[in-house]
């Protein structure tokens, strides 16, 4: 995909290798309405390596290594729609979001409301599992006023064609997991080792990390005056953005004190 722009990218399944970096495409059903959308089949900017990131060796400690172990446990998770846990946390999800509308069912014409392809969410959820669910549900619970500010896109000029919000949710989950190299027994990058630096001092720092890149990708997406088909373009600087912020704060042991923590409200 170049820079000049390009249909918004649907992550459709994370292979099962010890890399997971390949993604499978099928041919998804285009939503049409203020969060219609276009994903044929590309490949995404936020699964593609660059031949520039630095490879690293280090040791893990034993808290860094229950850590990563714990959070790629979590990663393994595929959404099942079958599973009582996951029914629930989908509902609750839907409750979170419109706390005053009754949800008819968890297949429902109703969830494109949300921003997802069409009416049955759990198709969406192959490319980030059931762990891009719970970062969803985490966001809402956790910020819910940023979360609802994004869901109802509230704040700037928006554009006609907006990016829609839960897929775009579950595209951010599959770029952070790419971006931190945690398909691996130990990241090779230095991102990779400060994450896990913030990891083992809150065992939910991928969720809050999670809540910041969604809002640097919303904040990217008015400062670029960005439509759908801008977002590949949108998620490789949100990506860059927080890579810098990473490193400038190398020495920071706490996601809560990376700068744009502070752009998150309660």
């Amino acid at each position: 995909m170049d820079e000049s722009g390009g249909s918004f990218v649907e992550v459709r399944r994370i292979s099962q290798g010890p890399d997971r970096g390949s993604v499978y495409h099928s041919t998804p059903e285009v939503v049409t309405g203020s969060t219609a959308w276009l994903g044929r089949g590309l490949s995404c900017v936020c699964a593609q390596r660059r031949d520039s990131d630095a490879r690293i060796s280090f040791d893990l400690t034993p808290s860094q290594e229950e850590c990563l172990h714990r959070l790629q446990s979590r990663i393994e998770v595929a959404y099942d729609s079958s599973k009582r846990e996951h029914q629930e946390a989908l509902r609750a999800l839907w409750y979170a979001s419109y706390p005053e509308v009754e949800l008819h069912d968890l297949i429902s014409e109703q969830w494109k409301e949300m921003g997802w392809q069409g009416k049955d969410p759990s198709t969406d959820f192959r490319g980030g599992g059931f762990i891009s669910l719970e970062n969803l549900l985490f966001f809402a619970k956790n910020y819910p006023k940023t979360f609802h500010d994004l869901l109802r896109k509230q704040d700037g000029n928006r554009a006609l064609w907006e990016y829609p919000f839960a897929v775009a949710g579950v595209n951010i989950t599959f770029m952070l997991i790419q971006m931190l190299d945690l398909q691996v027994a130990k990241p090779r990058s230095l991102i990779g080792a400060i994450f896990l630096k913030l990891l083992a001092e809150n065992d939910r720092a991928f969720d809050i990390l999670y809540c910041i890149t969604f809002k640097l990708m919303d904040q990217q997406w008015l400062a670029m005056r960005a439509s759908y088909m801008d977002f590949n373009t949108v998620m490789k600087s949100t990506r860059r953005q927080l890579e810098q912020e990473l490193l400038l704060m190398e020495d920071v042991s706490r996601v809560e004190d990376l700068p744009s923590y502070s752009l998150l409200s309660r």
